[in-house]
């Protein structure tokens, strides 16, 4: 018989694993430090009002890891306008067609699903 300690969500659970592969654990989890604090609500996004005529979504869930651009900026067709972290990958994310950045909907640390609008140009 072996005995393991093993942390799931912040909640410390101790396992004891059997040799015929039974595994026993208690009902409840034991507690061994304190919980991780919540996460702080995100920051509003940095031109919400701004809108464009060209949406540059995301094409892909991740988490906003750069912006590279700003309202009023010219951009020319792909230009990187941000970067997401995706699958703990750097992947810009690129104007286009030439334009002004109109908007960036988005702030550096927020996750957004696939087809989330991130900015908009004006072309």
């Amino acid at each position: 018989m072996k005995s393991y300690t093993i942390t799931v969500n912040g909640n410390v659970y101790d396992v004891t694993v059997e040799e015929n592969g039974t595994v026993s654990a208690p009902a409840a989890p034991a507690p061994r430090r304190a919980p991780a604090a919540p996460a702080a609500p995100a920051a509003k996004p940095a031109a919400a009002g701004a809108a464009g005529n060209v949406r540059i979504e995301a094409g892909a869930a991740g988490k906003v890891f750069k912006i590279e651009s700003s309202v009023g900026a010219a951009v020319k067709k792909g230009d990187t306008v941000l970067i997401l972290e995706i699958m703990k990958m750097e992947t810009p994310v690129v104007a286009p067609e030439d334009g002004t950045v109109a908007g960036i909907n988005v702030n550096v640390g927020d996750m957004v699903e696939a087809g989330a609008l991130l900015a908009t140009l004006n072309n």
